[in-house]
């Protein structure tokens, strides 16, 4: 059976990570170390409990909401939460699958490697990097030339969440993770959404909506039980 690139990609990642990560990354329980003491040098992620996800999208607008703030009389308020804008995006499926998708946080990633762009000397960070205190992957619009590199990357490696803006060309969707503090999983009412370590052996970590939703058809329609890690 011949692997999709995408398939490969990931399979030659997760072995690269069992040899130690080529020295970039520390690997101990699957924690992935890079002595930050802001996060304790533990890489975190938003992590979807598929079981639980009713496909509501309160995730999506509390994080359009938070992000796209409006200043209304001098005093800065959540904005009206268009969807759309959310860093995490809900995708619907028939038969009736729902699959909230974000950035997994990738410990190698792939979307900042495919950046051609080298660092802004002024800023010593490129147009997507991982920032130092939240380890969450961010973006520096100043500096992008709108390449499309990381959605690419993101598209053939991981989720697919990065798209590129068809009016700025910069890259959105990227979750930032509020700051180290998820408002999507503050106010996820179903308990669907966690905040937790990095874990490359997690179930469905790294997977495109498509390829969860085709594993939860057969979950879900053929009585087939698979654990949600």
């Amino acid at each position: 059976m011949l692997m999709t690139p995408k398939e490969s990609s990931r399979r030659d990642f997760l072995k690269k990570l069992a040899i130690g990560g080529g020295g970039v990354v520390v690997l101990s329980k699957y924690h992935f170390l890079f002595g930050n003491e802001a996060t304790n040098g533990i890489l975190k992620a938003i992590v979807v409990d598929f079981d639980k996800c009713t496909g509501c999208r309160t995730c999506e607008t509390v994080c359009s909401a938070f992000h796209h703030p409006v200043e209304i009389n001098g005093e800065i308020l959540n904005g009206l939460g268009n969807p759309k804008l959310g860093n995490i995006q809900v995708y619907h499926y028939n038969p009736d699958v729902d699959i909230p998708s974000v950035c997994a946080n990738c410990p190698d990633t792939p979307c900042v490697n495919a950046c051609p762009v080298n660092a802004d000397p002024n800023a010593n960070i490129k147009p997507i990097y991982r920032d130092e205190v939240t380890q969450a992957i961010r973006t520096n619009h100043d500096v992008c030339l709108g390449c499309g590199s990381c959605a690419d990357a993101c598209e053939t490696e991981r989720t697919g969440i990065i798209k590129m803006n068809p009016i700025t060309q910069h890259p959105e969707h990227i979750c930032d993770l509020c700051g180290g503090d998820p408002q999507c999983v503050k106010n996820c009412p179903y308990g669907a959404l966690s905040f937790r370590e990095v874990d490359i052996n997690r179930t469905y970590f790294g997977l495109s909506p498509e390829e969860i939703a085709e594993e939860l058809f057969e979950r879900y329609y053929s009585g087939e039980e698979v654990i949600n890690g």
